[in-house]
């Protein structure tokens, strides 16, 4: 991540994972060890940051005003699901990433990257702030922390460094962090779990939180190969593993909120689910790609756009295919013909890229496409 010498230093203390990218999840070998009830050092870590957080970040205002709203209306919710009064707070970090952080004393930290993704959309600031209230409550820092403790005790070789800010090296890249990184891709589905309802309590539609991840996918926030040691789930990752939190989160939101359009979120955003598509070569410079997606709120059409670019031995070349589609079946798939140059598919840099837009142009989905060759 493009972080800043001293952001890395607090932030890596703050995410329970600093990584983007996942394999599928496996059954962990370990249970969540439990909280002692009088384990406090995520609190005294916390006290101690906490002057060196405030200095690195500003209160949320201005442009930003949205988000401290939705904290005020999740926080609302959040004080009755637990016994501890934090002082939640949200403070923006001046950075052009795109990511998040709780820390355990209720402050969470936005980069003005995603803040400036989310706008005055009420119901991206609830996905993005629900989620790390989620982490809160549940204590994760401490589990995180606790979790790595054991498995040091069974013997793995694991650096922690300064006690109390656990780090994210590892002397033994082995078995030891590929347990940890199932761990930390668990919390963050469970976090995800807990605040799709929190959302739906609160009036925010949990169809916020797929349209979230479909956009920092779209933005390019989830860029590296897929590990058996990724700390975060990737975004097509957490859309399976919610589907049946999506549900439930859905229900609830229906039951409190009858009128969607009267929510504090408003209705819902329109969703679209595109899976990965297909090429097939149908003549000696033409290709057939095929586009499978799924859309829920849409009223009217959405339009695939097919660009792509490429570098090959003279000029560059690059073109898009466009069609619309009402995207009114369960699974309605796209078809766009695509003619090339005898010259270009031997281009040597090619890139494909597909994208869902809406009536407005905004971005929807991404889906990559493999070069034409």
């Amino acid at each position: 991540m493009g972080a800043t010498a001293s952001k890395v230093g607090w932030a890596a203390v703050l995410c329970l994972c600093v990584a983007t990218t996942t394999a599928a999840f496996a059954q962990h070998p370990f249970e969540s060890p439990d909280i002692p009830p009088k384990f406090n050092l995520d609190i005294k870590t916390a006290v101690r940051l906490r002057p060196q957080l405030m200095a690195h970040s500003v209160a949320a205002s201005g442009r930003f005003d949205t988000g401290a709203l939705v904290l005020s209306q999740l926080s609302e919710k959040a004080r009755e699901l637990s016994a501890v009064n934090f002082a939640w707070q949200l403070r923006i970090i001046e950075d052009d990433d795109l990511n998040a952080y709780a820390s355990p004393d209720g402050t969470l930290f936005v980069d003005s990257g995603l803040g400036r993704l989310a706008g005055a959309n009420a119901g991206l600031w609830a996905a993005i702030l629900s989620h790390e209230i989620a982490h809160v409550l549940r204590r994760d820092w401490a589990r995180r922390y606790l979790y790595q403790k054991s498995l040091e005790n069974d013997g793995a070789s694991v650096a922690l460094g300064d006690p109390g800010l656990p780090s994210v090296s590892w002397m033994d890249a082995g078995k030891a962090s590929q347990d940890l990184g199932q761990f930390c891709r668990r919390l963050e589905v469970d976090a995800d779990r807990d605040g799709l309802m929190l959302m739906a309590r609160a009036g925010f539609h949990p169809d916020f939180v797929p349209a979230l991840h479909h956009l920092l996918h779209a933005a390019g926030s989830d860029k590296s190969a897929n590990s058996l040691y990724a700390m975060h789930p990737c975004w097509e990752q957490r859309d399976r593993e919610l589907s049946r939190a999506y549900m439930l989160a859905s229900i609830e939101f229906e039951h409190r909120w009858p009128e969607w359009y009267s929510s504090p979120g408003g209705n819902p955003p329109v969703l679209v689910f595109a899976e990965d598509p297909s090429v097939r070569k149908t003549a000696s410079n033409q290709w057939e790609v095929q586009v499978p997606i799924h859309c829920q709120n849409l009223a009217g059409a959405v339009e695939v756009v097919l660009r792509s670019s490429s570098r090959g031995h003279t000029a560059p070349a690059e073109f898009e295919v466009r069609q619309l589609t009402g995207c009114t079946s369960p699974r309605t798939t796209v078809t766009l013909t695509v003619l090339r140059n005898s010259g270009e598919e031997d281009s040597s840099s090619q890139k494909n890229e597909v994208y869902v837009l809406d009536a407005w142009g905004s971005v929807l989905a991404r889906a990559d496409l493999p070069k034409l060759r």
